[in-house]
């Protein structure tokens, strides 16, 4: 698995070493489609490589990610928009779009609508599906693209940080010759594992509370409403 993971990173470093921003760009369009490009090795990254360029540079890495992420999301959303369905269950496994993770995304859309894309934007899982049924349900596009943009924004600006922190840990991963290349490997797998918890649990926090708020509103309506049909004495 190190082995994998380190391959993994080698590969993203000389994707963004020879592209620079478009790298950033495309990997991260990729990761918001249905290929199976995890942003939390692609943005750190990213911010290694851009750190020495200062306030700028990091702020590019940031919208590049957003823009892209916005570019695959989008044409995966027409796409799913125009296939429809039927034709997604059908061979959406052999896109890496099991029924199972496509059906939760397909309930988390229908249940939570606009806000559902801001919140998946930023939760694993359903991050990189989430456009699929947004499309299929025809859903309006501005609010897509708002609320994709948002999730996509903080989501990246959350994992340049991250990049920008763990920087030492991640030029002694891609120094092969390191001795301590397993354990700085180890520490940057559990701050990527960690952060993304991190960004789970915040969003859950978040949601709870919504729904506690939302619960209690009705609450106070229906109240007013049984105020105002009874009857006066």
């Amino acid at each position: 698995m190190h082995e994998l993971i380190q391959g993994m990173l080698g590969w993203y470093f000389h994707i963004l070493g020879r592209f620079d921003l478009l790298g950033v760009f495309v990997l991260m369009a990729m990761e918001s489609s249905i290929f199976p490009v995890p942003s939390e090795l692609v943005m750190p990254p990213a911010a290694f490589y851009a750190r020495s360029g200062g306030l700028i540079k990091v702020a590019m890495v940031i919208l590049s990610g957003t823009f892209g992420s916005y570019f695959g999301s989008a044409v995966t959303y027409w796409v799913s928009r125009v296939a429809g369905r039927p034709l997604i269950l059908r061979y959406g496994k052999y896109l890496f779009i099991p029924e199972k993770k496509f059906k939760l995304a397909e309930r988390w859309v229908g249940q939570y609508g606009p806000g559902g894309i801001f919140f998946a934007r930023l939760l694993p899982v359903v991050r990189h599906l989430i456009s699929i049924p947004a499309g299929i349900i025809g859903m309006r596009f501005r609010n897509f693209s708002i609320m994709t943009l948002l999730g996509s924004f903080i989501w990246c600006t959350v994992l340049t940080v991250l990049g920008l922190v763990m920087a030492n840990d991640m030029q002694t991963v891609l120094n092969h010759h390191g001795a301590d290349e397993p354990a700085a490997l180890k520490l940057a797998m559990q701050k990527l594992t960690l952060v993304t918890v991190g960004m789970v649990g915040v969003m859950l926090a978040l949601y709870v509370f919504i729904v506690l708020r939302q619960g209690h509103k009705g609450e106070e309506d229906a109240a007013e409403t049984s105020t105002e049909e009874a009857p006066t004495r």
